[in-house]
């Protein structure tokens, strides 16, 4: 069992930076792909990023060059660097670790808000 915590949401003005953390408990975490996912209101659940096990990422069209995803195995967290936010990036950001069907884990969510 795989428990994921998000944290680092909060609101920031448009242009502005934010880091989201995700911090998983449990084990073989190295093994996982993790991936952040975010949904606004009224919108379905649109995926942002994910980092695989040996590094390989991909990225959203919507966010490319402007996030990046990072993992730090040692201490089983993985971050989202958000740069150059817009108000269009306001979700709810929730983080995902994906190893298997049966073990397939999500994030409570953190809250970003982007606004003037």
């Amino acid at each position: 069992q795989v428990q994921l915590v998000e944290s680092g949401g909060g609101l920031v003005q448009p242009g502005g930076s934010l880091r989201l953390s995700c911090a998983a408990s449990g084990s073989f975490f190295s093994a996982y792909t993790m991936s952040w996912f975010r949904q606004a209101p009224g919108k379905q659940r649109e995926f942002v990023a994910h980092m695989d096990r040996f590094g390989s990422t991909n990225y959203a069209d919507s966010v490319k060059g402007r996030f990046t995803i990072d993992r730090d195995n040692a201490k089983n967290t993985v971050y989202l660097q958000m740069n150059s936010l817009k108000p269009e990036d306001t979700a709810a950001y929730y983080c995902r670790g994906y190893l298997s069907s049966a073990n397939d884990y999500w994030g409570q969510g953190t809250q970003v808000i982007v606004s003037s």
